[in-house]
């Protein structure tokens, strides 16, 4: 018994004593087991820095560099950098400067997700996480933007993917370089409010800051929407209804001229109901959305002569024309066939297409190598020049009335004029005259019009009136010709290269313009019924025939001497020289990779400030045409360009440019806005800017860090995309693409409703 009592006794003490070890024990793995739970839950950054160290290797294989910013970002945007911006700064010296950077900018950003908090807060997996995610960017892109259209930003993404990237340090006015992952791969949330305890996660307080700049960067810019006759088309210096009612004669074409209202635009242009995204080249030379350009007037007029037809929602253009009905390309190769000489897309580079219709004849001679200034006024022939812009052929609206075109003299290799009705010998043949200046000495006037092949009384009549004034001129009838097909023909006359037809005739009439008479002015002049002399000199532009293409277009002209100071102030050809390189490196390393652009969507190229053409020129082997502007305030480098084998025009950028709303898919500003704000207001250029371009349109823009953030600020008040903006040693660039978006309120103008 007593053993037993003891036994059970001592059996007793020994399972209380296990029981308490095993409670401790429980206790002990309970408490290691919440730590770690803990620890799991808020602590996770090594994970995470292993997650964003995976990520920027991918990253870095995706882009193929690093990218270093120093700029504010949203989470919208789409940044990849660029190398060798800034002229000046060789891309030794900037790809030394990255390279020190990548290891301290991997470093920086770990530290960063070191300090930031968990946003996770009971969340069950990763997966859940990125949903919330996903939830939260769709709904704060569709509060954030406003007001916004249906049709709009958020339903016309950029194929290239959008990369995430933060704020606080451009805030704070570090100068580190940074480099982020990409959006779609980067675990670090955004948009979430959720707190861990008292700290508000990093995320949280990123976006609260990027709002806050946001609200702050729309103050000043309350944009409305334009009310006015032309709705969508309206075009401010054409549609001036109150000044042109007030005109004391239209005779001369005075209401098709530029009359510009007094005070510069700062509201937006609305869209044509169901625009849509243009078809791209080359499909679009044959067929453009309805939508885009709704007028089918046109077509019921001039639909038998194959100009243009409604086809379902489709405008088609089976390639013909009043001139040439069985198609452009046979009535282009009958004018090579009657003179070779005119060799086209080498010899003949760059032509003015007057009185251009819908420019099917531009269009074709892309496949010539030639490039066409097509030009036509705004007139009872509706859209001509729209239809032209949207299917991607080079156009301008402009009337040969009262003032000089606005392009130098002795530029043009060739004028075209296909049946164009154009009366070239009334008044002095002062508009024929006016084509004498711009034409090049030894080029061509290429006149395929009724008085050249029918024999009627009036007919007969215009060719004699003709031929007596372009002898008069020193013109020479070098052939004439009739195409069989199309049952027309066809008259080429040459300008003199020399003095000495003008000087052995027998009356100075027309007379020679006077020696002061500088044949390149050409804003706002009015038209002068006299010759300029054919340059004797040869530093003077014009005295020879440029080199052929494409040679010319990477070729110093030859009137270029070492003796002249060149834009940058170096010498003439030095400065050539040294503009071409900077554009071409900076095409080919930035804008053709770099930036996200799909470059196969881009058509209609506008370079607002050219300067020698060397942006464009660096574009010549993409399928692309790029409208040179010279601003009249900018050294006149504009016949530059045009040796080039390029084109461009002369345009004050304190007015709104002659060509219709959504004209084109990308513009290039460098150093215009800085300039431009000694005279008039930014935001009026920047509402021309959004005029001109389309939906989806890019902007690039290269100023000094103060204007970019100006314009910035402009492009978010508008709801378009930020891209990227980069800025460094006060220098920067920004890239935008323009939304859908327009405001709602409208803004009567008075001065284009009748």
């Amino acid at each position: 018994m007593a053993g037993g009592s003891y036994s059970h006794f001592g059996g007793r003490k020994l399972s209380d004593w296990c029981s308490k070890i095993t409670v401790v024990t429980f206790l002990g793995i309970s408490f290691v087991g919440i730590w770690m739970l803990i620890s799991s839950s808020s602590f996770s950054i090594p994970i995470q820095n292993s997650e964003i160290s995976s990520t920027l290797k991918v990253s870095k294989n995706i882009l193929g560099q690093d990218f270093p910013v120093n700029a504010k970002r949203e989470e919208d945007e789409t940044f990849q950098g660029e190398k060798g911006f800034r002229r000046g700064r060789s891309l030794k010296e900037i790809e030394d400067e990255e390279t020190e950077g990548d290891s301290s900018n991997l470093r920086n950003e770990e530290e960063n997700q070191e300090n930031s908090e968990s946003s996770s807060s009971g969340d069950e997996s990763q997966s859940g996480n990125e949903s919330e995610e996903v939830d939260s960017r769709e709904k704060d892109s569709t509060s954030s933007g406003g007001e916004s259209d249906s049709g709009g930003e958020d339903s016309n993404t950029d194929e290239n993917g959008d990369l995430k990237l933060e704020s606080e340090k451009a805030k704070k006015g570090e100068t580190e370089n940074e480099i982020f992952p990409a959006g779609d791969q980067s675990e670090i949330l955004k948009e979430t409010t959720t707190q861990n305890g008292p700290w508000s996660t990093q995320a949280a307080e990123s976006e609260k800051e990027n709002e806050s700049q946001d609200s702050s960067s729309s103050k000043g810019y309350k944009w409305k929407l334009c009310k006015t006759d032309a709705g969508p088309d309206y075009i401010p210096c054409l549609d001036n209804v109150q000044a042109i009612r007030k005109l004391p004669s239209t005779s001369h074409y005075e209401h098709r001229e530029r009359h510009c209202p007094i005070e510069p635009l700062t509201c937006l242009v609305p869209l044509p109901s169901g625009y849509k995204q243009p078809i791209g080249w080359p499909r679009s030379r044959e067929q453009i959305w309805y939508s885009n350009v709704p007028h089918g007037k046109l077509a019921k007029v001039k639909g038998h002569q194959n100009w243009v037809k409604v086809t379902g929602e489709y405008l088609t253009f089976p390639g013909g024309g009043t001139q040439f009905k069985q198609g452009a390309l046979h009535y282009i190769d009958f004018i090579q066939q009657t003179l070779p000489q005119l060799s086209w897309g080498k010899q003949t580079r760059v032509i003015l297409d007057v009185g251009c219709g819908v420019a099917s004849f531009g269009g074709y001679l892309f496949e010539r190598d030639v490039l066409a200034m097509s030009l036509a006024p705004k007139d009872e022939h509706e859209a001509q020049v729209q239809f032209a812009l949207e299917r991607g052929i080079p156009a301008m609206s402009a009337v040969m009335g009262t003032k000089r075109l606005p392009f130098p003299g002795k530029v043009f290799d060739a004028v075209h004029c296909a049946r164009c009705r154009v009366p070239w010998h009334i008044e002095g043949g002062k508009l024929l005259l006016e084509l004498n200046r711009v034409l090049r000495p030894g080029g061509h006037f290429i006149w395929s019009a009724t008085p050249v092949y029918r024999k009627d009384e009036e007919n007969v009549g215009i060719w004699e009136a003709m031929s007596e004034l372009t002898k008069s001129m020193c013109w020479e009838l070098v052939e004439i010709n009739e195409d069989k097909l199309n049952e027309v023909g066809v008259a080429i006359y040459r300008k003199p290269t020399s003095n000495d037809c003008y000087r052995s005739r027998k009356q100075n009439d027309p007379p020679m313009c006077e020696e002061a008479d500088d044949s390149d002015a050409a804003w706002n002049i009015t038209l002068q019924g006299c010759m300029h002399k054919a340059p004797a000199d040869s530093s003077a532009h014009g005295s020879k025939w440029p080199a052929k293409w494409p040679l010319r277009s990477e070729k110093l002209p030859s009137w270029l001497r070492s003796s002249q100071v060149g834009v940058y102030g170096k010498a003439a050809p030095e400065d050539f020289a040294a503009d071409y390189d900077h554009w071409k490196n900076v095409v080919s390393r930035s804008y053709l990779n770099d930036l996200g652009i799909n470059w196969s969507s881009v058509r209609n190229v506008m370079d607002m400030k050219a300067v020698y053409g060397g942006f464009a020129a660096a574009l010549k082997d993409l399928k692309v045409w790029v409208m040179n502007v010279v601003p009249i305030d900018s050294p006149d480098t504009l016949p530059i360009i045009y040796d080039r084998g390029l084109f461009g025009i002369y345009h004050d950028w304190c007015e709104s440019f002659s060509t219709y709303p959504r004209s084109y898919d990308l513009l290039h500003a460098d150093h215009l806005f800085s300039d431009i704000k000694k005279r008039c207001t930014i935001a009026s250029v920047f509402a021309e800017v959004d005029r001109i371009l389309r939906p989806e349109g890019k902007l690039i823009v290269r100023d000094n860090a103060e204007t970019i953030l100006e314009i910035e600020n402009m492009a978010r008040s508008v709801k378009w995309k930020v891209k990227m903006s980069y800025s460094k040693n006060g220098e920067g660039l920004l890239f935008v693409q323009k939304s859908f978006w327009r405001p709602k309120q409208e803004q009567i103008i008075k001065s284009a409703i009748a």
